[in-house]
């Protein structure tokens, strides 16, 4: 792992990735790596005009990439449906779990659910269960989840997953962060005592310079937050380069330990990948089936016969 970089992911060729929110940033590096080294990539993208850009602009990087658009709107249970329908393949090998929102005022999805937890972890939930199959079809399958440090400031809270009680934007992030690595320890969990070889993983950026940092503001019209997360980018994170390097890491390196977090290896921040801190919460089996009973109910998405 010390020094890990892109040069060092195994050869992809023969194996089929998805990679979901592509079009920029995190995704669109780890869907271009990944490609790079061999894969048949779908980019996951809500928006079908700059999912296409995308494509483009990554074939334009790698003349012989083997990249295609799937049209994926992960807080519309409908289009997750859809995108999984029609699914091409009959085998996945990696799932990169990366499109996501952070700190937007409050809303919901087509579905009526606070958008943070419902596009950042149902929509996530509900296309890996869908999906199942296909990952189950691939030996040692891989499935990834982006999650974040954020995860720190806030437990879920089972009893009002939408916020409906009280909503604060980045504590409603945390908790889907926190989701997200719930959702690992479970599906890892549920995959050991099912004798699967797929590997559930989480991964995370440290701080990135993506546009999750200034969509908020942009969103209310806060031009002068907007401004001040954008020089934060500038001067304190690093690129989406180095980024998806955790990320990659996960999806991609033999011998990766289900229910591992990886980040960057300063101070979960920046360098090389490296074992990354978890909040003790985010281990417990007991919040991981109370979750993930929660998320069957509202998506009405379940796994098959993998149940508790």
């Amino acid at each position: 792992m010390p020094g890990w970089t892109t040069q060092d992911i195994p050869d992809q060729s023969g194996r089929v990735a998805v990679v979901t929110g592509a079009n920029s940033g995190l995704g669109f590096v780890t869907a271009r790596e990944l490609a790079r080294k061999g894969a048949r990539v779908v980019l996951a993208c809500r928006s079908e005009a700059r999912g296409n850009a995308a494509v483009d602009r990554l074939r334009a990087e790698l003349p012989r990439a083997r990249v295609e658009l799937g049209r994926l709107d992960l807080g519309d249970l409908a289009s997750v449906r859809d995108f999984a329908a029609g699914f091409p393949y009959e085998r996945l090998d990696v799932l990169v779990d990366n499109a996501g929102v952070m700190a937007l005022p409050y809303g919901r999805t087509a579905d009526g659910f606070e958008t943070q937890f419902g596009t950042n972890h149902l929509g996530h939930f509900a296309l890996t269960g869908l999906l199942l199959p296909a990952l189950l079809a691939a030996p040692g399958a891989r499935v990834v989840a982006v999650s974040s440090p954020a995860h720190a400031l806030a437990n879920i809270d089972i009893e009002d997953l939408n916020g409906e009680r009280r909503y604060r934007r980045w504590i409603a992030y945390a908790r889907s962060k926190t989701a997200n690595l719930l959702f690992v320890h479970e599906l890892a969990r549920r995959a050991a005592a099912h004798g699967s070889d797929l590997v559930a993983a989480a991964a995370h950026p440290g701080y990135a310079a993506t546009n999750l940092q200034t969509a908020g503001p942009r969103a209310e019209g806060r031009r002068a937050a907007e401004r001040f997360m954008s020089i934060g980018n500038r001067i304190f994170a690093q690129s989406a380069e180095a980024g998806a390097v955790p990320v990659l890491y996960a999806a991609t390196e033999p011998g990766v330990r289900p229910d591992s977090f990886t980040g960057p290896s300063f101070a979960m921040w920046r360098g090389a990948p490296a074992p990354s801190w978890r909040a003790p919460w985010t281990l417990s089996d007991t919040a991981g089936e109370r979750l993930w009973a929660a998320s069957e109910e509202l998506t009405g998405v379940t796994y098959g016969a993998w149940k508790a």
